[in-house]
């Protein structure tokens, strides 16, 4: 079993290092866990520093339903409660043709637009994020949102919809 240290020394610096094209051997699971609120944990504490989260968010690699934590010289599986990553935040420009900007619990950006849709994921909302990732959309932003809202436009779906610049995103059921 890797440890904690052992797998830290190995990562580099690199914001977005190039998973796709490393193809370590698998080196068993480590203790890690991701839970549901988007909190990391090493041998049931939580990893505290933010910079360490974001070091390990950055390598982090998804294969069919297993997690890992993905480096040029191994690759250990990890947990996963529910998706890695939260939408923490977000912001919208002046206009109404503004596209929403997310923020996630590692403090990635993205604008909401076709390349990172909002999505239903298990009845609940979640934005696509980098490499396939989807990140869960926190309570707190989902109410600010829901405000937000408009109902369907004629050719849509019944429901409620969210406008992040020419986009449409569709929210939640009308009832």
């Amino acid at each position: 079993m890797v440890d904690l240290k052992t797998l830290q020394g190995s990562l580099s610096d690199y914001q977005r290092p190039p998973l796709e094209k490393w193809n370590p051997p698998f080196c068993g699971d480590i203790d890690i866990c991701i839970k549901q609120d988007g909190r990391w944990f090493y041998q049931g504490s939580e990893i505290t520093r933010n910079a360490l989260v974001r070091l390990f968010a950055s390598v982090l690699w998804k294969e069919s339903d297993d997690y890992y934590l993905k480096t040029p010289a191994e690759k250990v599986r990890i947990e996963v409660e529910d998706l890695p990553f939260v939408v923490v935040d977000w912001q919208v420009g002046d206009t109404p043709q503004s596209a929403i900007e997310v923020s996630t619990n590692t403090g990635e950006r993205y604008q909401l637009s076709e390349s990172h849709p909002l999505i239903l994921h298990n009845k609940q909302p979640a934005v696509q994020i980098r490499d396939g990732f989807l990140a869960r959309v926190h309570r707190n932003v989902y109410y600010q949102w829901a405000e937000l809202v408009t109902p369907a436009q004629k050719g849509e779906a019944d429901g409620f919809y969210l406008q992040s610049g020419s986009c449409r995103f569709y929210f939640g059921p009308a009832s």
